[in-house]
Parts: structure tokens; C-alpha cells; sequence
């Protein structure tokens, strides 16, 4: 159980650092005198693309790291170096300076709940701060993303000193008889369920990442009932997160000797579906931001259709027996 509400604490606590800008591009919009352009289709939308393509090398980097060094050392490595990205956040004064999310972005494959409490979390705490300090917007803002930091450090303190890789303990303790990393690398690259699973989780987590970027400037030029988002938003969450949760039910029945690396496949393949939509449907004014949700939609439907052609040899598929 300790295992588990670290690695979640983990997963929040990137996620929230990751996407804390969106939430407050009203502010800071105002406060870097940002052009439509520059905010939908420029320099931070990039930045949004960078993290989620940096995420892509991470998690299968991070996959065999989970297979060899095991998870506590890997997590917990990964958290702070990428923690001094967050602590830059405010010292940014032009849009190009976004460019942070590059590498903060490593860390940004690491969860799903932070994604989403963070457009809660960041107005909450600058209306905080603001009203406990009495400063400004601007500079409220820029503090925020120091509590961010702290906060992503001490979770990597916590994964280091309370977890443990394994029920009987941390690889250093115990006798390494397991592949080597080119050995996990072969087996799992060459197994097609994994490349199935990664193409089927690019379109569902990649609307999650999507709507993480774009949802709050969206309401909040465009929405004014507050109950029925509320409503919208709680079904979209739920068909969604079912969605990522499915896919990542099959996984440990793909490869128990690259566990790690097909799992890395896998979420890769989520980040790499994002960065193919915000480049193909969301970049530029080439669709409006309605026509490209639509857009989306229909490659969803696409991609998950491959996985009808899973099969394993023990159980069979969804047209075959066993």
C-alpha cells in the first residue's frame, strides 16, 4: 500500500508541475502582453509539445531503467533532476522563455490525476497568495510555481526514503539474475502487442494532454454555464480515464521479461499521439479549435481498431481461440 500512494504522489506531483502554465494563461497572457497567436500557436504551445515529446524517450528510457535499477531509484532520479525546470518557471519574461517545458517534459508522461487537479490547484493558490500577501497577479503567479517545485522535490524524497522496489526488497539487496538492458530492449521491441497498445493509449491519453492544454483558455473565453462544463467534464473524464486504464490492463499480460519496456512502449505512445494532434489539428489557424476536438475524434476511432488483432497464443484474441 505504501508502494502504491507513493507512486501516485509521484504521478501528481509531475503532472501538476507539467501543465500549471494552462491554467493560468488568463494572468500570465496579461502579464507577458502575449499575442492570440503567440498563446494558441506559437512559442508556449510548443512548449506544451516539447514536454510531451520529451515524455516519449523518457518513459521507454525509464522502462528498461524500472527493469534494471528498479523503480524507487529510477522515479526518484527522474523527479529531481527535473525539479530546477519548475523552480525556472518564474523567472520567465518573454513567451519564448516556455521553452522550459522542454525539459520539464521529461517528467510529464508520469500521470494522469495532476493533469487535471492543476486547473484547479494554480488559480487556487495564486487567489491564495494573493490574498495572504497582498501581491499582485503578476507576481502571484510566479510564486505559485515555487510551492510546485517544492512540493515535486519532496515527493522524490519520499519515493526515496519510504519505498521499495519489490515486496522482498530493493534490487541493490538482492541477487540480479534478470536480462540485461539489451536483451529487455530485444524482446520487447519485437513483440507487436506492445506497438498495438502504444498506437491504441496515443489516442486516449492523447486527449487527456490535449484538453489539459488548451480546456482552460477555452472555458474561459467561451463557456459561461458553469453547472453543465461541470457535468461535460465529469463524463469526458470518466469514458477517458476507462479508456488509459484498459489499455494499460493488457499490458502485463504482453511481456514479463520487458514488463518495464513494453510499459514505457506504451505510455510513448500516448505522448506521441499528442504531439501528432496538437501538430496536425490545434497548431496554426488552419482548423478552429472545435473543428479540430472532431478532428480528434475520428482518429480515436481509427487507432483503436488494431486492437481487434491482439492475439496470445494461451488465451487467444477477440477472433480467436487459444
Amino acid at each position: 500500500m505504501r508502494a502504491f500512494h507513493l507512486s501516485w504522489l509521484s504521478f501528481f506531483a509531475c503532472f501538476v508541475s507539467t501543465f500549471a502554465a494552462p491554467p493560468l494563461l488568463p494572468i500570465i497572457r496579461d502579464n507577458l502582453n502575449l499575442t492570440a497567436a503567440e498563446i494558441g500557436y506559437a512559442e508556449i504551445r510548443y512548449a506544451d509539445i516539447a514536454s510531451v515529446t520529451g515524455a516519449v524517450v523518457a518513459r521507454i528510457a525509464m522502462g528498461a531503467a524500472c527493469d534494471t535499477v528498479g523503480p524507487r531509484l529510477a522515479s526518484a532520479s527522474l523527479v529531481l533532476i527535473t525539479a530546477p525546470a519548475v523552480f525556472f518557471t518564474p523567472t520567465v519574461s518573454s513567451p519564448v522563455s516556455f521553452v522550459v517545458g522542454t525539459a520539464n517534459g521529461v517528467a510529464a508522461g508520469w500521470g494522469n490525476l495532476g493533469g487535471g487537479a492543476t486547473q484547479l490547484v494554480m488559480p487556487f493558490a495564486v487567489t491564495l497568495i494573493r490574498r495572504s500577501t497582498g501581491a499582485a497577479k503578476f507576481t502571484a503567479w510566479r510564486i505559485a510555481f515555487y510551492v510546485h517545485g517544492l512540493f515535486q522535490m519532496l515527493t522524490a524524497f519520499a519515493v526515496l526514503i519510504f519505498g521499495q522496489d519489490l515486496p522482498d526488497g530493493n534490487y541493490r539487496w538482492l541477487e540480479n539474475s534478470g536480462d540485461e538492458i539489451p536483451q529487455i530492449l530485444f524482446h520487447g521491441v519485437r513483440n507487436y502487442r506492445g506497438w498495438i497498445l502504444a498506437l491504441t493509449y496515443g489516442y486516449c491519453f492523447v486527449v487527456k494532454l490535449t484538453v489539459d492544454n488548451v480546456i482552460a483558455e477555452y472555458f474561459y473565453d467561451r463557456v459561461n454555464s458553469l453547472g453543465g462544463s461541470i457535468i461535460v467534464m465529469i463524463l469526458f473524464s470518466f469514458f477517458c480515464q476507462a479508456a488509459c486504464g484498459l489499455t494499460f490492463g493488457v499490458v502485463p499480460f504482453v511481456s514479463r521479461r520487458s514488463i518495464g519496456l513494453i510499459l514505457g512502449m506504451t505510455g510513448g505512445g500516448g505522448n506521441v499521439g499528442a504531439v501528432i494532434t496538437q501538430l496536425a489539428f490545434f497548431k496554426g489557424s488552419k482548423y478552429s479549435k472545435e473543428n479540430g476536438i472532431t478532428y480528434m475524434v475520428i482518429m480515436i476511432i481509427c487507432c483503436t481498431l488494431p486492437l481487434c488483432l491482439i492475439n496470445f497464443p494461451q488465451w487467444g484474441g477477440m477472433f480467436s481461440s487459444c
